[in-house]
């Protein structure tokens, strides 16, 4: 783990490079999804899978503020905090393009990293982002506030005590993220219970359950700059209610408004670098191998 300062919050990030020590290509800049426990160890098997298929990209993995090692202020979270937090990132560690793997709902996030560095942005990969109605059906302030208000109270404390038990992640998990039961095994939710033992986590999982990554992104996706990948697993479903999309509608309705749009899908369902590793790997490696070189 290697820390950096950003504002006045210590931020955490892993650092991986190939068994070889010869790094070629774009880095990678992965963004973990916001969830109860979640933070960069998601991507630990991806990085492992990555190297072990013989790509020599370098890769980073920050854990988002609030989330993880990082520091975690009692504050209202919104994609454009957490990508001006990778803009400085970026711009100061990293001094170089990245191509960018976001997971799931974070696909806000890698927007506003668009809009804040464009030019340090050779491609975008996306792991199941949102059904595209969601995407761009955004939620009022108020209603936002609202949520965020009731959340910021021992209410919030005591359903946070509740959802971090493993018996509510198992069954979550089971429900709302995995193709089948059996993948849902013991690194995994373990690794959760660990991640959600600080309870001042809860701050980046209310932001996030209070739709504070609720708006239209219409326009932002139109005008995206760059190369993007969209994967999703065939049994892709939404963890919000009322908006069911097949796979293929989902796949669909990216391609028609990304302006440089490409996309597949692999098995699984809405964690594929989790559950379907190697084909994700495969899917992501390829895209990277085919970007410019250059620009």
């Amino acid at each position: 783990m290697k820390l950096y300062k950003w504002q006045t919050y210590c931020c955490a990030y892993d650092y991986h490079m190939p068994p070889s020590g010869e790094v070629n290509g774009p880095p990678l800049l992965l963004i973990h999804p916001i969830g109860v426990g979640l933070g960069r160890w998601f991507w630990q098997r991806f990085t492992t899978a990555w190297y072990e298929a013989g790509y020599t990209n370098a890769i980073y993995n920050p854990d988002l503020l609030g989330c993880g090692d990082s520091d975690m202020p009692r504050v209202a979270y919104h994609p454009e905090d957490w990508g001006q937090q990778l803009q400085y990132f970026v711009q100061e560690r990293i001094q170089e393009p990245v191509v960018i793997v976001a997971q799931g709902a974070l696909f806000p996030v890698a927007l506003a990293c668009a809009q804040l560095f464009p030019k340090q942005i050779k491609g975008i990969a996306l792991s199941g982002p949102p059904a595209w109605r969601l995407m761009t059906t955004p939620t009022t302030e108020r209603v936002q506030r609202i949520a965020w208000n009731l959340f910021d109270t021992p209410l919030g404390v005591a359903f946070y005590g509740y959802a971090r038990r493993r018996q509510f992640l198992a069954s979550f998990s089971e429900r709302q993220l995995f193709g089948q039961a059996t993948d849902i095994d013991e690194e995994w939710l373990s690794q959760l219970q660990a991640g959600a033992q600080k309870l001042a986590s809860r701050h980046a999982v209310f932001s996030f359950l209070s739709g504070f990554w609720r708006q239209d992104y219409g326009e932002a996706i139109a005008n995206l700059p760059c190369p993007t990948l969209v994967i999703f697993g065939e049994g892709a479903s939404s963890v919000t209610k009322g908006y069911v999309e097949s796979a293929d509608d989902r796949l669909a309705a990216y391609l028609k408004h990304l302006p440089q749009g490409q996309g597949c899908k692999i098995s699984g369902r809405n964690v594929l670098p989790y559950e379907s590793t190697q084909k994700f790997v495969t899917a992501v490696g390829q895209f990277c191998s085919e970007l410019p070189s250059s620009g």
